[in-house]
């Protein structure tokens, strides 16, 4: 079965999401999970894992109604309050009764010194402890650097690294040299994992990117990390700034395409079904 790990969608009418604004045009909108069905549908993908987009209890509830409603949502990466270790444990416990399969915080939206502060490291504790897995996203891929980090003071936390770290697709060698050991650096740690998801233009236009561009950086995360540590994400609704979801699929399609079928099976979705612990689909 074919999975995407990164769905998002929100309702405006019952969370706030303070990144939206008409700079997000034709985003700044509610967005459900019917949207993006029949995409996925005319694709082969049979199920989808919907992502965090606001650190606030209402977005995750808006994704628990969808998985309620639609049966290809096979689970939702859930935001609680990290720096609030008693709450996060409180939820994680109401959280099993439910199809919650990570937690995220909207980390690059925190000062980096943030990771480092008593109360979110106790959070990260009880994260760990739990055996869910942390949701990572990054600005810029500078920011992989906290991923190693993160890694090495919680040994036993299981890290999703979104976005492949935000590569410098489209930027010059060096800073793909210093990408490319930031995320060799990440992948030592055998409890971190990556999403082949989000792969745009870093700069400029987010639709600005080619073929040809993306595929030096899947290529250096297959070599690096492995199909079995790889998940496909398409980044809904954020791929159609980036020239529609259709648009990134056949791309990554056509850079898989020369892989063994077991590795493209494990890429397109036998990793999000063992990292995220997914039911078969209904």
């Amino acid at each position: 079965m074919i999975v995407d790990s990164h769905v998002h969608i929100w309702d405006l009418a019952r969370a706030e999401y303070p990144w939206l604004g008409p700079g997000m045009a034709p985003l700044d909108r509610s967005i459900d999970f019917a949207e993006v069905a029949p995409l996925l549908r005319e694709r082969g993908i049979g199920g989808a894992v919907l992502v965090q987009a606001s650190d606030e209890a209402a977005d995750t509830q808006v994704m628990l109604d969808a998985a309620a409603e639609h049966p290809e949502v096979l689970g939702v990466v859930a935001w609680s309050p990290l720096d609030e270790a008693a709450t996060l444990a409180a939820d994680l416990e109401r959280f099993a009764e439910l199809p919650v399969v990570g937690i995220r915080n909207l980390v690059h939206e925190h000062p980096r010194e943030w990771l480092d502060r008593a109360a979110v490291r106790e959070g990260f504790a009880v994260l760990a402890a739990s055996g869910l897995p942390l949701d990572f996203p990054t600005a810029t891929h500078h920011a992989i650097a906290d991923v190693v980090r993160l890694g090495a003071h919680h040994p036993d936390l299981r890290i999703v690294l979104d976005h492949l770290g935000k590569p410098p697709i489209g930027g010059t060698r060096d800073e793909r040299d210093e990408w490319r050991s930031l995320i060799s650096a990440a992948a030592l740690n055998p409890r971190t994992v990556a999403k082949v998801s989000g792969l745009y233009a870093a700069t400029g236009a987010l639709d600005s990117w080619t073929i040809d561009l993306v595929r030096p950086f899947v290529e250096d995360a297959l070599e690096i990390f492995g199909p079995d540590r790889l998940l496909y994400g398409g980044d809904w609704p954020i791929a159609v700034l980036a020239g529609g979801y259709a648009r990134t699929w056949d791309s990554m399609s056509d850079i898989l395409a020369p892989l063994a079928a077991d590795e493209r099976d494990a890429i397109l979705g036998g990793t999000a079904q063992r990292v995220y612990a997914l039911p078969a689909p209904a």
